[in-house]
């Protein structure tokens, strides 16, 4: 799936929206794995340490969980 993003915006930001978007609209599940690191990036074409961002952001915020070793997944929303 081919994204376009507005250059004029910043990326990682617009990916953390779709990734929300994703999440609340059931795409990515509650418990369920969320895209990687690469995974993001192929599917935006983006750099790696963007993709970061946003997983960390992500993070950050309770949006997901990381478990090392098994990936990132989705956490439960109050």
């Amino acid at each position: 799936m081919s994204v376009d993003l507005d250059r004029t915006r910043p990326i990682w930001r617009q990916i953390v929206a779709i990734v929300q978007d994703r999440i609340e609209d059931g795409t990515y599940p509650v418990g369920g794995k969320v895209p990687s690191v690469v995974e993001l990036s192929t599917e935006f074409g983006v750099a790696a340490s963007t993709a970061q961002k946003v997983l960390a952001f992500l993070k950050a915020e309770g949006w997901v969980r990381a478990e090392i070793g098994l990936g990132t997944f989705v956490e439960k929303r109050p």
